[in-house]
């Protein structure tokens, strides 16, 4: 496997430098640059041209969502980046503002998986490779914000199907989700299925491709296209 060239963006100097350590921790990633601000992010990017790129949400020069915003505009500037979103909160319009116009190599992770070198690699290579990451609680707070929403698919989802659309979400294949939840994997099929057919979204062989046409779903796009602003 190749070594995966990542660029960290974290306002905080010990924060940024635990996560570079991290990271650097094995021959799979190369952290190429760090950034202090989402500006300094955008250029240290067009300079470097790496795979993924690890960034707080929260971000000078405001503070607010500046992660997020220069998360958006990578990925409309440079479609071969992937961006993995790190926040402490599992908001659901955080994710809804990062996922507005689309969710391919884009993921949203909270900040205590930074501690799981593992995770954090995975999430990097699948936004790299076109993927989608999504953090099962940011994911919780999605489906229950479209769950109050007047006359939705979700609410005919049985609770054991939640939880599948959950770890679909986050990139987990049929095997994995079937040892997640202590089932068989026959099961999580039918269970996809069942979910695709109440959903009204067309079953693909591809596992990015489904993940990416659930995340559209609950974050009020639709799958392959984008949302509007």
């Amino acid at each position: 496997m190749s070594t995966l060239r990542v660029i960290i963006a974290e306002d905080n100097y010990l924060v940024r430098e635990g996560v570079r350590r991290l990271l650097d921790d094995g021959e799979d990633v190369e952290v190429v640059a760090d950034a202090a601000s989402a500006p300094e992010l955008i250029l240290r990017v067009r300079e470097h041209r790496p795979d993924a790129v690890l960034t707080d949400i929260r971000m000078p020069p405001d503070q607010g969502m500046d992660g997020i915003e220069a998360a958006v505009h990578l990925r409309q500037e440079l479609r071969s980046i992937g961006v993995v979103v790190l926040s402490q909160h599992a908001d659901a319009a955080y994710a809804r503002a990062l996922f507005r116009h689309g969710t391919t190599g884009l993921a949203y992770l909270l900040k205590e998986r930074v501690g799981d070198r593992d995770e954090l690699v995975r999430a990097l290579s699948t936004v790299a490779s076109g993927g989608s990451v999504v953090d099962p609680r940011i994911v919780d707070a999605l489906l229950s914000a479209q769950q109050h929403r007047v006359s939705s698919p979700l609410q005919s989802l049985t609770p054991r199907e939640h939880d599948v659309l959950r770890e679909m979400a986050a990139g987990r294949t049929n095997p994995a989700i079937a040892r997640e939840l202590l089932v068989s994997e026959s099961a999580v099929s039918k269970h996809i299925s069942s979910i695709f057919a109440k959903l009204q979204l067309v079953e693909d062989p591809s596992v990015d491709r489904r993940v990416r046409a659930v995340l559209a779903y609950v974050t009020g796009a639709t799958p392959d296209q984008p949302s509007t602003p």
